[in-house]
């Protein structure tokens, strides 16, 4: 009985560590060393947004605002949150870091920092307001 029950165990195990392994069609995302998987996508439209237009105030997170950091406000994710973030009209995207609160316009889910709106990076500043794809990042364990 006791094997069983063992074997029982055994099985379940195995099946919640197959489910929290990668699975080969989950794309790796890399960044500044550190490896991710995509949890989940959101889809909507992008604007940035500067020192001018936040008063020059501190974030949500605490910090002091800046026009070229690579960060972005978003209304629900945890501070802290790491998103890659994709221009649909031209394809480009960046990877940032969630430390604010916003858009408060409505259709909108996501506000970067102006510095990312350059044609550098996301290339979007002339356009002000772009449809964007929100994939959120998750970390995996580092081995």
């Amino acid at each position: 009985m006791k094997s069983i029950w063992l074997a029982a165990g055994l099985c379940t195990l195995a099946l919640n560590l197959s489910s929290c392994a990668l699975t080969n069609k989950q794309e790796r995302v890399e960044y500044k060393g550190q490896v991710y998987t995509v949890a989940s996508t959101e889809h909507g439209k992008m604007s940035w947004y500067s020192v001018k237009t936040n008063r020059g105030t501190a974030t949500a997170s605490g910090e002091t605002f800046t026009n070229h950091g690579h960060t972005a406000a978003h209304k629900t994710l945890p501070m802290g949150t790491m998103v890659r973030v994709t221009n649909l009209k031209n394809n480009t995207s960046k990877i940032l870091r969630i430390n604010d609160r916003g858009p408060f316009k409505k259709g909108r889910i996501i506000d970067v920092a102006v510095g990312v709106s350059h044609n550098k990076d996301l290339d979007f500043h002339v356009d002000g307001v772009v449809p964007c794809k929100v994939e959120v990042l998750q970390p995996l364990p580092v081995k």
